[in-house]
């Protein structure tokens, strides 16, 4: 599986913007997809995960209530809506497929993308 995430930009604290990931390859819809992110001097953190039917996902709490994770397995396409961006927020996301189910760990991944800038602003 072959992942490239897009979508990335500037963007003003209180804005939106939604990462987009395709996928090559005819299994995606049989991985877990995952989302990233790493700030410079930090360990990449779990964002959010999405099972291979798009029936469970799960968040980080400093994202909950604000991104929403889905996908489209006839595009084999995953996306990351991001509301009410903060400056924290701000890092390279990356995403990430699971062969085994949706997890948190990132070490269960096997596949992942390059990663897209996300920067907000104050």
């Amino acid at each position: 599986v072959q992942l490239q995430a897009s979508g990335g930009g500037l963007v003003q604290a209180g804005g939106s913007l939604r990462l987009s990931c395709a996928a090559s390859g005819r299994t995606f819809s049989t991985y877990a997809m995952g989302w990233f992110r790493q700030a410079p001097g930090k360990e990449r953190e779990f964002v959010a995960t999405v099972s291979w039917s798009g029936g469970n996902t799960y968040y980080a709490d400093s994202v909950k209530g604000r991104f929403t994770i889905s996908r489209d397995n006839a595009k084999n396409t995953v996306y990351l809506q991001m509301n009410s961006l903060k400056p924290e927020d701000t890092s390279v996301y990356y995403c990430a497929a699971a062969p085994q189910g949706a997890t948190m760990d990132r070490y269960e991944y096997d596949y992942w993308g390059q990663g897209t800038q996300v920067t907000v602003s104050s």
